[in-house]
């Protein structure tokens, strides 16, 4: 008998934004490098918002074939160019409420989209459910980063890593269990007999 896949959903977005700030709260050197990225914790954390702002607004033009021509800037030589960005000024509290409010609209995108549309990205055309995977994706993988950066623990729900793998990377072997899996998948650790990965990139197609 065949498994059914349990979708990747706009709660499973909800959930790991609440988790990410939820995590990073405490705080630390946010001009520290997260993890082994050259971005620091607070560009990464505005990364993250950036993503799921674009995420949900390709899907509100799925005619348009290309990614929406936002101005992004850089902070600092090296850093990600982001459109969505916080004011420093508003301190950490400020960045949480970015992301969290980033969070809500690819949340609000999700629920409202019909599955037939597809939003634009360079890895294939994202249905919702799609978009919803790579919003989750985005933010637990950096949340990891940006938590080794400021010396924070950080683990995220193994069941929705599994659902997100199985959107994104079905062709990936599992490790001994779905967050570890989800690290190698995205280059940041090596496994045994499994080199870390140098070019790694999801599968928008549903599976």
């Amino acid at each position: 008998m065949l498994s059914v896949r349990t979708p990747v959903t706009a709660d499973d977005v909800l959930a790991a934004v609440a988790a990410s700030v939820a995590a990073l709260r405490p705080g630390g050197d946010w001009s520290a490098p997260a993890g082994d990225l050259a971005w620091t914790c607070w560009g990464t954390v505005e990364h993250v918002a950036d993503d799921l702002v674009f995420y949900a607004m390709q899907l509100g033009v799925p005619s348009y074939d290309r990614y929406l021509p936002l101005e992004s800037a850089a902070r600092y030589p090296g850093g990600e160019p982001n459109a969505i960005r916080a004011d420093p000024a508003a301190g950490p509290d400020g960045l949480f409420a970015v992301l969290t409010a980033s969070g809500a609209l690819l949340a609000a995108m999700v629920r409202v989209t019909p599955p037939h549309v597809r939003g634009h990205h360079t890895f294939g055309p994202a249905d919702p459910e799609a978009s919803a995977a790579m919003g989750v994706l985005e933010t637990v993988v950096h949340t990891a980063d940006v938590a080794g950066g400021l010396g924070l623990g950080y683990r995220p729900d193994p069941g929705r890593c599994e659902r997100v793998l199985a959107r994104l990377f079905p062709e990936v072997k599992p490790a001994a269990d779905p967050w570890t899996t989800l690290q190698w998948a995205t280059g940041r650790i090596a496994l045994p007999a499994r080199p870390r990965r140098v070019e790694w990139r999801w599968d928008n197609a549903a599976p």
